[in-house]
């Protein structure tokens, strides 16, 4: 599933591209994918222009000048694509997964005046893309119940400390893990995080110190910067706005390196299954609390 870094690049792609833009057509050929009444599209999105892109955790936002707005989530193997026609190139041949628009995976296209198209595909088709107004957006149960995001100067150590004391006999990756306690992080930067932060994820968050959980403030601030500098990971399906695949995991210190040495101490990296998700980690540097 893409994560915050993921839809973070996609949305910072989407607001270079398509920001005044005017919608001229609207087509899907899976209702769950796009389940809008006709009528609302043809009143609110057909013939409104795109004026601005957001994100808020793991979901899209495209704001029109109808007062409504795309609500978009990609859940496990969504992307969202544009492209502009016969001028536009999304990136070399190899730096991309997508080819000919649309593909067997296509679930909406949205047309532009000016001939250029905006492709969700989503093989799994648990993903959607929802027609709403802008001011109910706050009220989706998702936005209700969602914690801070990371990247904020608002999300500071104390705050975090705060929010995952919530969680004191839960695993410390399980509760990093929920959005009701930290907005977008998923399973390859909670590995990461914390590696980097010398915590097995399997520690139960009543065993960790105060100490401990700044240094996991600061380094999932940090894996998720990295991960928006390098264009996100691409794990299977990511792919940013432009069809280009991210390439963090390039850069990983403990995910998907499973019987490979410790970039820290050299021991070989461990995976094992925390949370009900697969989870690497350095037996060594990451010490199971007993």
């Amino acid at each position: 599933m893409p994560e915050l870094p993921e839809v973070e690049t996609v949305k910072r792609g989407l607001s270079r591209l398509v920001i005044g833009k005017i919608v001229s057509s609207a087509k899907s050929n899976w209702p769950k994918s796009f389940p809008n009444l006709q009528a609302d599209v043809d009143l609110f999105l057909i013939g409104a222009k795109i004026i601005g892109v957001r994100r808020r955790a793991k979901v899209l936002i495209i704001d029109l000048d109808t007062k409504y707005s795309l609500v978009i989530h990609l859940k496990m193997t969504g992307q969202i694509v544009y492209r502009g026609g016969e001028s536009f190139a999304a990136g070399h041949p190899n730096d991309s997964m997508i080819g000919e628009l649309p593909d067997r995976s296509t679930r909406v296209i949205l047309g532009f005046d000016d001939g250029s198209n905006l492709y969700f595909n989503d093989q799994r088709k648990f993903g959607w893309v929802r027609l709403m107004p802008t001011v109910e957006i706050p009220n989706l149960p998702f936005m209700l119940k969602v914690g801070p995001e990371p990247l904020t100067a608002e999300f500071t150590a104390k705050i975090f400390i705060n929010r995952v004391r919530k969680r004191a006999n839960s695993t410390i990756k399980a509760t990093i893990l929920d959005q009701a306690i930290l907005a977008g992080v998923g399973n390859i930067y909670a590995d990461e995080s914390l590696w980097g932060a010398k915590i097995y994820p399997g520690n139960r968050v009543r065993d960790i110190s105060d100490s401990k959980l700044i240094k996991l403030h600061k380094e999932i601030v940090y894996v998720m910067t990295l991960s928006i500098e390098k264009g996100g990971s691409t794990d299977k399906n990511y792919v940013d706005a432009e069809g280009k695949k991210g390439n963090y995991l390039e850069f990983a210190r403990v995910f998907r390196r499973e019987n490979l040495p410790c970039p820290r101490c050299g021991t070989v990296i461990v995976k094992t299954r925390v949370a009900g998700r697969g989870t690497h980690y350095c037996p060594k540097c990451q010490k199971e609390s007993r």
